[in-house]
C-alpha cells in the first residue's frame, strides 16, 4: 500500500489502489463520489482536509491552490470550478505539466499567504478573497464567488482591507479596496 493510501484511507486516486475502471465501476454502484481529482466514499464527510488532499497529484506543497479553488477548498462554495487556478508556492520553478483543467501562474506567493492543508499548498481566506476582488474587477465578471466568500466569512472583508493596506503594489489595489468598503458599507446599513 503506498503513502498516500496510509495518509488519506478516504481518498481514492486512479491508478493507486484501483484502476480507473474499478473506480468508476464504483461510482456508478453509489459506492464512491468524485471529489477534484479523487473519489471518496459515498459515506464520507467531505471535509476541507479531504477537499485539499484531492490536489495531491497537481499540487502539492510547492504549487499552490488558488481563487475560486482555494474558496472550495475552504468550504466557501460547495462545488469546484471547472477549471482549478494553482499558483507557485514558492521561489524555487518547477516545470508544470500542461492540463487543461488547470489554469497556472508561475509567480511566486508569500509565505504568509498559504496554508498547508493536508500536505497541499492552499491560499489563505484572506489572500483568497483579496485574489477573487481583484480578478472580478480585473475581468469585470460577477462576483458569485465573492459574495459566496464574505457570506461564508464575513469577517474577511475586513482582513482583506488591512491585507491590501500592508500589501505593496498589486494590480487592481485601489479597486478592490473600494470594492471592500463598499462592503462594508453594505453591512453596517
Amino acid at each position: 500500500m503506498s503513502q498516500t493510501a496510509l495518509m488519506w484511507p478516504f481518498l481514492y486516486f486512479a491508478d493507486d489502489r484501483l484502476s480507473t475502471a474499478e473506480l468508476t465501476a464504483a461510482r456508478l454502484d453509489g459506492d464512491l463520489v468524485e471529489i477534484g481529482d479523487a473519489f471518496m466514499p459515498a459515506d464520507a464527510v467531505e471535509t476541507r482536509e479531504l477537499r485539499a488532499a484531492s490536489f495531491r497529484s497537481v499540487a502539492g506543497p510547492h504549487r499552490a491552490v488558488t481563487h475560486v479553488s482555494a474558496a472550495w477548498v475552504h468550504g466557501a462554495v460547495p462545488e469546484p470550478p471547472l477549471v482549478h487556478s494553482l499558483q507557485r508556492a514558492g521561489r524555487r520553478r518547477a516545470t508544470f505539466p500542461v492540463d487543461a483543467r488547470i489554469r497556472f501562474r508561475d509567480v511566486a506567493l508569500p509565505a504568509e499567504d498559504v496554508a498547508l492543508i493536508s500536505g497541499v499548498a492552499v491560499t489563505t481566506p484572506v489572500r483568497t478573497l483579496v485574489d477573487l476582488v481583484r480578478e472580478s474587477i480585473a475581468d469585470a465578471s460577477p462576483g458569485h464567488v465573492v459574495d459566496a466568500m464574505t457570506a461564508w466569512r464575513p469577517d474577511l472583508v475586513e482582513a482583506a482591507l488591512t491585507w491590501l493596506g500592508r500589501a505593496g503594489p498589486v494590480h487592481h489595489k485601489r479597486a478592490a479596496v473600494a470594492e471592500f468598503r463598499r462592503r462594508q458599507e453594505e453591512v453596517t446599513r
